[in-house]
């Protein structure tokens, strides 16, 4: 059974979860304080290679717990293996997982295996194939997902059918610009009605920072 997976992030008003430079400190400290909370209810925690490139994101419960048995599993969807392996995503804090497709370089699949520092999962042909993946993390046990993007794999699951939840952190500012990176990219839809349907759950002030939850229909 693939897991349930609920896509979380922090946008501006107008959308924007980094600016065209790549800087993204839109939330609050109380919403990082929630999102590692729903990090550690997690088995497993999601972003892209992109992602990983851009922030060398720790992906743990740091800020709320030291105890490594807290962290949820790492997956990094990442089509080529170019994950660095001096990053911090492949520190032994926490298991993590890579997805690679079948145009992955061999050598570079060792270098992540090495040392144990990685779980190599091949998935695809030239991308990662996101049903297999998921078919394969739910055989490990895998039961709920935490997506954090980029925005390219969030259209991608949105896409695939593969989300079941959105949780978004809205911030008080606008950031504009043609290419800052919004909550969801990718091809998009061609006319509104073919946008993705959501039924709104809740939403709630946290500190500045306004909170909404959506279950995807």
């Amino acid at each position: 059974m693939k897991p349930k997976v609920i896509l979380n992030a922090a946008m501006t008003l107008d959308g924007k979860i980094a600016t065209r430079t790549g800087s993204s400190e839109i939330s609050g400290q109380d919403d990082f304080l929630r999102v590692h909370r729903l990090r550690r209810e997690m088995d497993a925690i999601m972003v892209g290679i992109n992602t990983v490139l851009a922030d060398d994101p720790r992906l743990t419960v740091h800020k709320i717990s030291a105890n490594p048995k807290d962290n949820p599993v790492r997956v990094v969807v990442d089509s080529k293996a170019r994950t660095p392996s001096e990053y911090r995503i492949l520190s032994p804090e926490a298991p993590t997982i890579i997805a690679v497709s079948n145009q992955a370089p061999l050598e570079k699949i060792k270098t992540l295996e090495e040392d144990g520092k990685a779980e190599v999962i091949i998935c695809g042909d030239e991308h990662v194939d996101l049903n297999c993946l998921m078919d394969q993390l739910g055989n490990k046990g895998i039961k709920t997902l935490m997506l954090e993007g980029g925005s390219t794999l969030n259209y991608s699951m949105l896409e695939a059918g593969l989300v079941s939840e959105v949780r978004v952190c809205i911030a008080p500012m606008i950031a504009g610009g043609t290419r800052a990176k919004t909550l969801v990219d990718g091809d998009g839809a061609d006319y509104m009605k073919d946008a993705f349907r959501l039924k709104f759950k809740k939403s709630y002030n946290l500190g500045e920072d306004l909170i909404v939850e959506y279950a995807v229909l």
